[in-house]
């Protein structure tokens, strides 16, 4: 029941994030103004930029599907990309639980362990990690005029006063977080033959032990040129999703493909956010960003709406047409067990 509890508070307390970045963005933007914009879009480019992202999807599923043949199972690819999809649709319910709905997915449908897949997953998600980091460090150097002052002004400005705010503590809370580790680590060596006996205790080794598995699958893996490819040719793709929308709007379709590229890594920036589905986040964040250009917080947000509510629509047809397809294929291997 306390869990039930936690996980609808929880639900509430990032939808209220959402919607409070939301409320941001749109503040002070006339709605039918903005309707009328989106009526007026040139959605020839939406489609292709959704074309562009289904490429993407199905080549991080083949890329996800290479660190998971380590582990000594072979997946179908179809699998794969049900599970992949189902994790973005899971997204949309609660920010990065969709991690561990695509793991859970696959371990049904494939049987292969959680802990192992996780793993897996750890791997993905520092490898895009890096990539996100060479693009904005790619923006930055490229425009470090107009683009460096951004980056510095709304990102590392913040996050370096929120780590300088957050280990601001006197002496005596130092020596106190010393004489708690400590002890911890005394009674640790002392009682550690009983805590390995301790069920609960059992379950995070095995777990632990899984994830490490899952992680060295890197170190094993056959096809580290197809692994390479499929990375590039998924940020590729998220870039060609991003960069064509710009020509959707008259506001935007004199960027450039280096103004892609900036768009991206902060819209990526907003996609990672805390919040479901990057909603809010993404819309507040893009917007600025396009008023470097001059570009009006109106006509920033219609190219905002336009990008996120087309891959929105996107993941969650996919991650719907997954959850049917898996329990097809669940209801056939049923029927000719029998």
């Amino acid at each position: 029941m306390k869990r039930k509890i936690i996980k609808v508070i929880n639900f509430f307390l990032f939808l209220s994030i959402g919607i409070a970045l939301l409320y941001l963005a749109f503040k002070g933007v006339a709605l039918d103004t903005l309707l009328e914009d989106l009526r007026n879009a040139n959605y020839y480019w939406v489609v292709l930029s959704m074309f562009f992202a289904f490429i993407g999807y199905v080549s991080r599923a083949y890329r996800w599907k290479l660190l998971i043949e380590p582990l000594n199972y072979n997946p179908p690819v179809k699998n794969v990309f049900y599970a992949l999809m189902i994790g973005y649709l899971s997204n949309f319910a609660f920010p990065r639980i969709g991690e561990i709905s695509r793991c859970g997915s696959l371990r049904k449908s494939d049987k292969i362990p959680m802990d192992s897949l996780i793993g897996t997953v750890i791997i993905e998600r520092a490898i895009d990690m890096i990539v996100l980091l060479i693009l904005l460090f790619v923006v930055f150097i490229a425009k470090i005029e107009s683009f460096g002052f951004f980056i510095k002004e709304n990102i590392f400005i913040p996050l370096s006063k929120k780590l300088i705010n957050t280990v601001d503590f006197s002496i005596y809370y130092w020596l106190l977080i010393a004489i708690v580790l400590f002890t911890i680590i005394v009674l640790f060596y002392y009682f550690r033959k009983r805590f390995k006996r301790v069920r609960s205790v059992i379950k995070i080794r095995k777990i632990i032990r899984g994830v490490i598995s899952g992680v060295k699958t890197v170190t094993k893996m056959r096809s580290r040129s197809a692994f390479l490819f499929h990375t590039v040719l998924i940020w590729f793709m998220y870039f060609l999703m991003t960069y064509v929308v710009v020509f959707s709007i008259p506001a935007t379709e004199s960027l450039k493909p280096i103004d892609g590229l900036f768009l991206l890594a902060i819209g990526g920036l907003g996609m990672a956010a805390p919040v479901q589905g990057g909603i809010g986040a993404f819309h507040w964040i893009v917007t600025m960003a396009l008023s470097l250009y001059g570009i009006s917080r109106a006509d920033g947000l219609v190219f905002a709406t336009i990008q996120h509510e087309s891959q929105a629509i996107l993941a969650i047809s996919l991650g719907a047409i997954s959850i049917l397809m898996l329990f097809i294929n669940s209801r056939r291997k049923r029927k000719n067990n029998l």
